[in-house]
């Protein structure tokens, strides 16, 4: 496996848990505490989230596949850009995890 593979999905998944964040502060601004220009904000956010949600799938879609991975860990990493906070921690197990791999995958560097 590659280690762009890994790099992208890490990418995509702190800029999904980021912005599921912001979402969630924004909701919480517009529902709860009424603030002025939280509805504009949310739209925003929810939007790019939403664009970004699927670029997430697609990335962590692909890393699944290459890794092998059974289909219910598959289902919880595609999951993980829906629940604020959670694609933090996924991230850094499947990191852990998947680091190793993508050493053995690495070539070696040529001696002089």
């Amino acid at each position: 496996m590659k280690k762009s593979v890994l790099t992208r999905y890490r990418v995509m998944a702190y800029v999904t848990g980021v912005l599921l964040v912001l979402l969630t502060f924004g909701m919480i601004g517009k529902y709860v505490l009424d603030l002025n220009g939280a509805a504009d904000f949310t739209r925003v956010v929810s939007i790019a989230h939403g664009w970004l949600y699927v670029v997430y799938l697609i990335f962590a879609f692909d890393l699944g596949s290459k890794a092998k991975w059974p289909v219910g860990k598959q289902i919880w990493v595609l999951l993980a850009g829906t629940v604020p906070t959670a694609a933090f921690f996924v991230e850094r197990k499947i990191s852990h995890e998947l680091a190793a791999r993508v050493a053995e995958d690495s070539p070696a560097p040529a001696k002089a």
